[in-house]
């Protein structure tokens, strides 16, 4: 069945994208190939919010009437919820059938992912799991709770695996903000960008804060958007609506 349905059937990696100078959108590309080699559907495209191509470019590239649409976002804020659904209405209309994933913030394989990510970076620096703290940065915003409350949730699930001393969250556009919360943790931390790409917040904003706090024991373990086993990540979830369907 899930052969079938895969066959008929094309996924949109949605994301944000980046026109900064010094930003790209090459994560999202390679994540893409990596998933269109599982061999899970017939076709993988990518469309971006802010950048080339767009959605409309991506949709358009596809054949499947059928698509699934993996929205590359760490929550379901106004991206997600409102300008993707926007644009894929403006792109479709009524000529394709679209089913939207959960976002990759609120995936249900991201928790493991994120021990994962943990784990492995604690002992590339020489520390024990469990004497570590991992702190996931997040964007956050004054205005709108997605962020905080896909990353608070996030941390909740990470510690419930208990693999580390403590699991603490900072954001760079609410409290607390990064060096707000180091500032009651000893010992080694694992900092984690709660950021779907390379964009400027995960590649120059999050390692400048963490040099910013002076700290050897301080380390910076990338961004969750491409991530090793991300792409096994939107592969089972997107195996898994073709099983649903």
């Amino acid at each position: 069945m899930t052969a079938d349905a895969g066959a008929t059937t094309a996924l949109l990696i949605a994301a944000h994208g980046e026109r900064q100078p010094g930003a790209t959108n090459e994560g999202v590309a390679r994540v893409a190939r990596a998933v269109r080699a599982d061999d899970v559907v017939s076709e993988v495209a990518v469309g971006f919010i802010n950048g080339v191509p767009t959605v409309a470019d991506g949709l358009a590239g596809l054949a499947a009437r059928r698509v699934i649409v993996y929205p590359l976002f760490a929550a379901n804020g106004y991206f997600t919820r409102d300008r993707l659904v926007q644009l894929i209405d403006e792109a479709t209309g009524e000529a394709r059938e679209i089913e939207m994933l959960a976002p990759l913030g609120l995936d249900p394989g991201l928790p493991e992912l994120v021990v994962e990510i943990i784990e492995r970076v604690a002992r590339e620096n020489g520390y024990l799991p469990a004497a570590s703290t991992a702190v996931l940065l997040a964007h956050g915003s004054r205005r709108n709770p997605a962020s905080r409350e896909a990353t608070e949730l996030m941390a909740r699930k990470v510690g419930e695996r208990a693999i580390c001393r403590d699991v603490a969250v900072a954001f760079l556009e609410e409290p607390p903000d990064l060096e707000e919360a180091m500032r009651s943790i000893e010992g080694p931390a694992i900092v984690v960008g709660m950021f779907s790409g390379d964009g400027l917040h995960g590649a120059r904003d999050a390692p400048h804060l963490i040099a910013k706090l002076g700290r050897s024991d301080v380390v910076y373990a990338g961004v969750i958007g491409n991530a090793p086993g991300i792409a096994d990540l939107i592969s089972r979830s997107v195996h898994a609506a073709l099983n649903r369907r």
